[in-house]
């Protein structure tokens, strides 16, 4: 029998009504009392009276109720002891610039409580590095943007981000709601480290190698260079700017997603966990 219809079935029970019950699990109304009749026809019972009101145990329904609670507290105790055997266990997850901001209070109280015995840690990276410490080794589990090699690497997308030119305010262009690939075309442009992956390094520096155009490693490397020497930059709507920039809108250039990503061969258990709870957010729980 399944634990998490159990909980459902628990839930309505001591709500007494299947809306109450809905919003408590943090789910819609139509798939928990889909639930619930399903449970019924598994254990050919009917477990509630059902009234506009609200519902009410069965007979039937209070032997399950009673079961029900001994069982999940049963369960909830195995968990318990296997996590206290296996002492606290450690996740490392990547993050490339911001991306730790865009994981919200959300990710963080969900991871929590599914597995409160886990010592994350956070290791940033800076832009010549995507994977955010994936390729070579230093993280579990990494929050990044695309594009780049993914080659043995999996990656679940959170929301795909649009992008824009950083400009100076006295910029010609700065004063446009929008702007067009073909209009940046001979700009100076930043350059990211030798070795940066090519798919990465293409995107966000205008796709052609500049020499002569400064080598940047952070996002606030990036930004002062367009401040103080006008140089161009791509960067997410919404990057956070310092007083004397803006950034313009290039509608014709694909988004940069923000993903979930993970070493095919290396995956266990937490990392697993980690990419389930992330995926379960919806887009609106991501932070523009």
């Amino acid at each position: 029998m399944d634990l998490r219809v159990l909980r459902y079935f628990v839930a309505v029970a001591e709500e007494r009504h299947v809306g109450r019950a809905a919003s408590r699990l943090h789910m819609a109304q139509p798939p928990l009392s889909r639930a619930v009749r399903g449970l019924e026809d598994e254990l050919g019972a009917t477990l509630f009276d059902r009234t506009p009101k609200g519902v009410t145990l069965t007979a039937a329904g209070a032997v399950l109720y009673e079961e029900a609670t001994a069982l999940l507290a049963q369960s909830a105790r195995i968990r318990d002891r296997v996590t206290a055997a296996a002492g606290t266990a450690t996740l490392v997850v990547g993050t490339l610039a911001d991306t730790a901001e865009q994981a919200g209070a959300r990710l963080v109280a969900l991871f929590r409580n599914r597995h409160p015995h886990v010592d994350v840690r956070v290791h940033e990276t800076d832009l010549a590095d995507p994977t955010a410490g994936l390729r070579t080794g230093l993280v579990d589990v990494a929050l990044t943007r695309t594009p780049f090699d993914t080659g043995g690497i999996s990656t679940h997308v959170l929301r795909p981000v649009r992008t824009g030119v950083v400009l100076r305010d006295d910029d010609p262009l700065s004063g446009r709601p929008s702007v067009f690939s073909a209009d940046l075309a001979g700009r100076r442009w930043i350059r990211l480290p030798d070795g940066t992956d090519p798919l990465w390094a293409a995107y966000w520096t205008g796709g052609e190698p500049r020499e002569a155009a400064p080598v940047v490693r952070t996002i606030q490397e990036c930004l002062q260079a367009v401040l103080w020497n006008g140089i161009s930059a791509f960067a997410p709507l919404g990057q956070p700017l310092p007083p004397g920039l803006r950034i313009v809108p290039v509608p014709d250039r694909p988004p940069s997603d923000l993903v979930v990503a993970w070493p095919k061969s290396r995956g266990g258990p937490l990392v697993r966990g980690f990419v389930r709870v992330a995926a379960s957010l919806g887009r609106a729980d991501w932070t523009q």
